[in-house]
């Protein structure tokens, strides 16, 4: 990788570690299924005005849409609004790497091997870790609906593998902007149910006054920069860069999760909180990397280009 879009990559861990401290600030604001129904309306507008739908059955657009975009951030959200310290979160929403190992082997066939299954353990084993510290010092649930938004993205990743088995050379940068037009209004509607129907819009109102201007600036942070800009710089590099080369930066995500929550809120985390995070980063590494196994060459092919990755590169899930 040359230096140039090595810095790229860099930019990317950059924009996706401050994301987190940015959701932290609009849910200080806005309620949380509120919060994520409007991070995707504001993108799914100009999506459905001027980005073509990609040429694939509607069904694969709406697992990708409703793992990704509805029970991944409808479970993060509220995990962070009931307590999950933003840092942690960064890092427990790595779990759906090795979520995703998993599921690709329940419904895509593909075969696990060893080191990905010693991964998958290692991976358990570190949320084990953070799941007794939390007992330790705090309620276990934030860290279970944390784990629950890695599972839902998890499923989302299925849905757009599923996508490009059918759909080969697929424009995945179109199929991850098509996927906000799928939650908000399962969200909207959710939260009007769950928060109240006055609720959002009245934190609308209330954030344009001086008081609730970062809550604006964290929903344009979120929906311009760590969406938009973040995927798009994300899907040039892997497609100029075999995905064993790119996708280790992923790791880097909760490193700045972690510190930008330790400069700007004040989390420390706890010596037993890290020691788990390196074992799940660790563990995530292992059941993402390597060769792939025997599958089918035709399938393999097409599910690398699920990730907009060369053909029998290595997977890692991020966004």
């Amino acid at each position: 990788m040359n230096t140039r879009d090595r810095l790229l990559g860099l930019t990317v861990v950059l924009l996706w570690g401050l994301n987190f401290l940015a959701i932290r600030v609009g849910l200080d604001h806005f309620p949380p299924f509120f919060f994520a129904a409007l991070r995707f309306a504001v993108i799914a507008v100009p999506v459905l005005l001027f980005v073509p739908r990609p040429k694939v059955r509607m069904r694969w657009i709406l697992l990708y849409g409703t793992g990704f975009g509805i029970l991944q951030f409808a479970f993060l959200f509220t995990a962070m609004r009931i307590g999950m310290p933003t840092g942690l979160a960064s890092l427990v929403l790595q779990s759906s790497a090795p979520f995703t190992v998993l599921l690709g082997t329940l419904f895509l066939r593909e075969r696990i091997r060893p080191v990905q299954v010693a991964g998958i353990v290692v991976a358990m084993a570190g949320m084990a870790v953070i799941g007794w510290d939390r007992l330790e010092h705090a309620s276990l649930l934030p860290v279970l609906l944390t784990l629950a938004g890695g599972l839902g993205w998890a499923f989302g990743n299925i849905g757009a593998r599923r996508a490009t088995l059918e759909s080969p050379g697929l424009n995945t940068l179109h199929l991850t902007l098509w996927i906000a037009v799928i939650p908000p209004l399962p969200l909207f509607a959710l939260s009007a149910a769950a928060e109240g129907p006055t609720v959002g819009l009245r934190a609308v109102a209330d954030s344009f006054s001086a008081a609730g201007w970062p809550a604006l600036v964290a929903l344009a942070y979120i929906a311009v920069l760590a969406t938009v800009v973040g995927s798009s710089l994300w899907t040039y590099l892997m497609s100029r860069y075999p995905a064993g080369i790119v996708a280790p930066l992923t790791l880097l995500v909760p490193v700045v999760g972690i510190a930008a929550a330790w400069m700007f809120l004040d989390e420390t985390p706890t010596p037993l909180a890290l020691i788990g995070g390196v074992i799940v980063i660790a563990g995530a590494f292992a059941a993402t990397s390597g060769k792939r196994p025997a599958v089918a060459a035709d399938q393999a092919v097409e599910l690398d280009a699920a990730a907009g990755r060369r053909p029998g590169t290595p997977q890692l899930v991020q966004t």
